[in-house]
């Protein structure tokens, strides 16, 4: 029998993205490449633990959770996270960064320089530039500020992300103009905090580099992965955890799979080479003029 893994996420190099595996396994992807695993029959989803340590529990978790941890892990992982402000004393200067996911989605975030775009990235940001730098708190302030004085969200919902991709402007002018627009209100305003030094509006485009330069349109994306469940499919596109896969299965459309949904379980490489989806999916609604988001 075949040995099974474990993945343990989706990461961005500077060559692409990039599947990890338990043990230190890692899985290159690029444009055309088979995307093919089964999970394993009468197999469970098991909680994948926190901060580098095995959940001692082995507590089955939802198909359909993106973080793949039980409530005691999830609390474990909360209470050391940057991103969940729990952590208020980290010495490492932060950019403040202004990203655009699709029109009318943009958000205000902070990551530690020493990251550089990494997380930018990871999220799925078409477009983006940084705002300003300086230290943790400051970084703070300036992100609660854009979310009091201009309504600047610190975070947009994955569905909508993957719904507008297929539809972005067609001009790197076109996806940078609403952060162009925001950036000049940003550092105008009153109360910037005196530590954080603001940064020029350079806008960085990563629509090459997610390969959504003319992929097949998305027409569904992955709900969850089940027992026995086949996953094949030829990758066109990928944006933060998402692999853009097209499948036999729904008439030559990508099918999204958010490889976050992969973690918790064993899965064995699929045999044959016909693209095909035996898990369940969830269909993109639109209607004309209007963007819904996930159904």
């Amino acid at each position: 029998m075949a040995q099974a893994w474990k993945c343990s996420g989706l990461r961005w190099s500077a060559d692409g993205p990039v599947l990890r595996w338990d043990g230190g396994r890692c899985s290159a992807l690029s444009w055309g490449k088979q995307v093919a695993f089964r999970v394993v029959d009468g197999g469970v989803r098991t909680c994948v633990g926190a901060r580098g340590h095995p959940c001692a529990a082995r507590t089955v978790v939802s198909g359909r959770s993106t973080g793949a941890r039980c409530e005691e892990c999830a609390r474990m992982d909360r209470a050391h996270s940057v991103a969940a402000d729990t952590v208020a004393d980290d010495p490492r200067p932060y950019h403040v960064y202004l990203a655009w996911f699709g029109p009318g989605m943009v958000k205000v975030g902070i990551t530690a320089l020493e990251r550089g775009p990494a997380r930018l990235l990871e999220q799925g940001a078409v477009c983006f530039s940084w705002l300003g730098a300086g230290p943790l708190m400051a970084a703070r302030r300036a992100e609660e500020l854009l979310r009091a004085a201009l309504r600047v969200p610190d975070r947009i919902p994955y569905a909508d992300k993957r719904a507008v991709r297929s539809e972005l402007p067609g001009t790197q002018d076109g996806r940078a103009a609403e952060i162009a627009a925001l950036h000049a209100r940003a550092v105008a305003l009153e109360g910037w905090p005196e530590s954080l030094t603001p940064e020029p509006f350079r806008p960085v485009d990563h629509v090459r580099v997610f390969g959504l330069t003319g992929p097949p349109a998305a027409g569904a994306a992955v709900r969850e992965l089940v027992a026995g469940g086949v996953v094949r499919g030829e990758l066109v596109a990928a944006a933060g955890p998402d692999l853009h896969l097209t499948s036999t299965a729904d008439g030559g459309e990508a099918v999204v799979l958010d490889t976050r949904l992969m973690t918790g379980w064993e899965l064995l490489p699929a045999e044959g080479s016909v693209p095909e989806l035996t898990v369940p999916v969830r269909r993109f609604r639109r209607e004309p003029g209007v963007q819904d988001g996930l159904f």
